[in-house]
Parts: C-alpha cells; sequence; structure tokens
C-alpha cells in the first residue's frame, strides 16, 4: 500500500534549489518508495548501492561512475559509499543545476566523520522517519502550528480507545508492517534488526564484537524514555565505556536511537545535563521488551515510557514539515520537577508537555509544568499533559488536558 508523505512538497523544493538533495533516515522508512516517485515525474535515472554490480562499479572508479552516469540521478543507500560525496561536489561544482542529485541515505552524514564537509553549501538534508499516525490515516496533521498559534484547543474531532491506540503505538510506524498479521510482523522485526546489526554497521566501522549490539540494542530498550546513564549501561553490558560511546554514537547514526538533550537557559535554576534515550520507533521498541497488547493492557504504567517514546518520535515527525520551526528538549531539574518535551521555536516561546498513561489527571501532573512556566515568563506559550482519556480540558492559564490522539485528529477551531 502506498502513503502519501508529508515531507515530499518540501522535497520538491530542495530539489528545485540545490543541486544535491539527501533524504536521509532509517532503513524501512520509505525513503526509496518516495525517491522513486520522481523517475517519472521528473525524468530522473535510479542506482541503488544495495545493488552489487553496482556498488562494485562505483567502488571501483568512483570518479568515472558520477561522470558516465546520467543526471538527475537517484543514488540509493549512499552511506555504503561514503567516498563518493567528494565526486559529486567536483560534479556538481562544474554543473551547478538544481536537482541534479537526489542521494538517500540509512547513516547521518554529520555523524561520520570522514565526510567532513565535502558538500557544504551544495547538499540539503531532509529527514524521512516511519510513518505519523496522520500519514497512515491519510490526515494533515498541524499539531505543533496549533500549538504555537493563538486559537484554542478543544477536544479532538473523534475518540479514540486505550485498546486502539495501544495497538497504534505496538504496531509502529514502517510502512512494510502496517497491514501484516502477528508471525509476519515478528519475522519482518527479525530480519530488520538483522540486517542494520549486521551489514550497515559494518559499512560504517570496524566494529570488533558485533554479536554485542543485539544485547546492547535490549538493555537501550530497556532504559527507554529516561535519562541515559553511560556508567550503568557499561555494567550491564559489560563494556568499556569508551567502546560503549562508541557503539552508542553508531546507533544514532543508524538512526536506531534518538537522543533528547536538556533544554537550558540563563536561569539560576540548575539542570540535569544527561540526554533522555528513545527508540526511533514504538513498534521497534515495544518489539525489543517484548510487550504485546494483552501485556499493554494488563499494566499501562509499564506502557507508560512506550507511550512517551511514541509522543516524541510522533512530534519529530511532524517538525519535518511544520511551518513552526524548533527544537525540541526535556526539562528537568535537580530538585525532581521534570517536564517529558520542551518545543523552542526559533523566537525562544515554549511549549511543555508532559505525557500520562492513565485516563485521569490531578494537580500533581501539572507540577512541572508549572516550574518551568514560572521559570519561562512571558516566553511560555502553554503547558499540555497529554493523557489517554478522550476530553480536553482547561486546568489553569495557559495549562490544559489533551487526549493523546490530538497528535494526529484535528483539536482547534
Amino acid at each position: 500500500m502506498m502513503f502519501s508523505r508529508a515531507l515530499k512538497p518540501f522535497l520538491e523544493k530542495a530539489l528545485s534549489r540545490s543541486p544535491v538533495v539527501l533524504l536521509n533516515g532509517a532503513r524501512q522508512v520509505g525513503k526509496t518508495t518516495l525517491a522513486r516517485e520522481f523517475l517519472q515525474e521528473k525524468g530522473y535515472t535510479y542506482l541503488t548501492f544495495d545493488d552489487e554490480l553496482t556498488y562494485v562499479a562505483a567502488k571501483n572508479n568512483m570518479t568515472a561512475f558520477i561522470e558516465n552516469i546520467k543526471k538527475p540521478v537517484i543514488l540509493d543507500e549512499v552511506q555504503r559509499i561514503p567516498e563518493i560525496f567528494l565526486p559529486i561536489k567536483v560534479d556538481v561544482d562544474n554543473n551547478r543545476i538544481p536537482g541534479r542529485y537526489l542521494l538517500t541515505g540509512s547513516a547521518n552524514p554529520l555523524l561520520i566523520p570522514r565526510l567532513g564537509d565535502s558538500l557544504a553549501g551544495r547538499m540539503e538534508i531532509l529527514d524521512l522517519m516511519s510513518l505519523s499516525q496522520g500519514e497512515i490515516e491519510s490526515k494533515e496533521e498541524k499539531f505543533i502550528d496549533a500549538l504555537f498559534g493563538s486559537q484554542p484547543l478543544q477536544s479532538p474531532s473523534t475518540t479514540l480507545s486505550k485498546e486502539n491506540l495501544y495497538k497504534k503505538i505496538i504496531r509502529g510506524g514502517y510502512p512494510s508492517v502496517q497491514h501484516l498479521n502477528e508471525e509476519d510482523y515478528e519475522a519482518w522485526m527479525h530480519s530488520y534488526l538483522s540486517l542494520i546489526l549486521q551489514r550497515d554497521i559494518k559499512d560504517l566501522a570496524q566494529i570488533e564484537k558485533l554479536t554485542e549490539l543485539p544485547n546492547l540494542l535490549k538493555v537501550l530498550a530497556s532504559r527507554a524514555s529516561g535519562l541515559l546513564n553511560v556508567a550503568d549501561v557499561s555494567r550491564d553490558c559489560k563494556l568499556a565505556i569508551k567502546t560503549l560511546h562508541r557503539y552508542i554514537a553508531l546507533l544514532e547514526t543508524i538512526f536506531m536511537i534518538h537522543l533528547q538533550n536538556p533544554w537550558s537557559s540563563n536561569l539560576t535554576l540548575r539542570f540535569v545535563k544527561a540526554p533522555k534515550l528513545y527508540l526511533i520507533d514504538s513498534g521497534l521498541l515495544a518489539y525489543l521488551l517484548g510487550i504485546n497488547l494483552s501485556g499493554a493492557l494488563s499494566n499501562p504504567m509499564q506502557f507508560g515510557k512506550i507511550l512517551e517514546n511514541f509522543v516524541v518520535m510522533e512530534l519529530k515527525k511532524q517538525a519535518t514539515w511544520s511551518n513552526t520551526k524548533l527544537n525540541q528538549y526535556h526539562f528537568r531539574t535537580s530538585g525532581g520537577d521534570e517536564v517529558d518535551i520542551i518545543l523552542e521555536d526559533r523566537a525562544g516561546n515554549i511549549v511543555g508537555i508532559e505525557i500520562k498513561s492513565s485516563e485521569q489527571v490531578n494537580a500533581d501532573d501539572f507540577k512541572g509544568l508549572k516550574t518551568l512556566q514560572n521559570k519561562v515568563g512571558n516566553k511560555f506559550i502553554r503547558g499540555i499533559v497529554l493523557y489517554t482519556g478522550s476530553k480536553y480540558m482547561p486546568f489553569d492559564k495557559d495549562l490544559c488536558v489533551l487526549p493523546v490522539n490530538a497528535l494526529w485528529e484535528k483539536c482547534w477551531d
């Protein structure tokens, strides 16, 4: 089944002004499918470095390969031959034509040291993540813009039961799994992880003990939505801290994990500096933790960290196409007050979001948001507690409660 991707108009604009555009993201999020839509629409040639013959030909003589392929061209999975960025640079310096190269990559080039600034000023990078809930349901998502706008919020246009919400979270956003039965889903996830943790890691770095990575990923999954304590993970995995830092950096490079930095400002309050750890997809997280629907429904408190992971990543997806450009953080003071998500726009305006797995909310759930509100002052736009109930409810000045499905269901006038 084909899904309409919200990022496509932004990709078209980037190709209209830049000679090289890199569509970046984890494997199996739909990069190739989206890129191939330009084959007939724009007359692109398509080559993938997952094809062994293409890979060998490019490695044999990269300069000749780039000189002789027909342009405009889509080069798929460029992280397998990162050295090809230099001959692409030479070519575009001689042919500064917008849209000449559409690259896709399953590793972040900004985190691969040897790529450096080889295409600085010549390449735009767009991030494609797994499907958002709006993309799955063919709904336009403007939640972030609504949060920073002036319109009042309200209950979403439709309600969603906790069971159906949990189904969505456990399924995750990979396009290929949306209509698989449970047995096929398990087989797909197993094969997916094997491909990434074996071949893709080998392409990027010399890892001495590949067998340690699956266990590390499971340990990290068990700590998802919490502060990353490298020393504790090192003890659990029996890995040297230096080695662990290297492995974590690689997992971040290939879009398996996301580290959300703490928010700070010139405030007198001391902030905890550790990032929070998330898996790139809630379905992947649930798979690694062995959590199914019945387990989630019977223990909603344990499921809370998967819910938080889901919300964080849904917001990151929407941020790639929202009109409001922002950064995303977490907030935690040395006194223990915290807010799960801080959204900060370029003007320094702040929206705080707290996530609760319960269907009821009380005054204590706003404690961190009120601390943030007092410290930020007039830069505080609003604070929201997202919960698994069904109604919008104003709570205090610029504070309210919203159902989780407000992320993709219209919740404003």
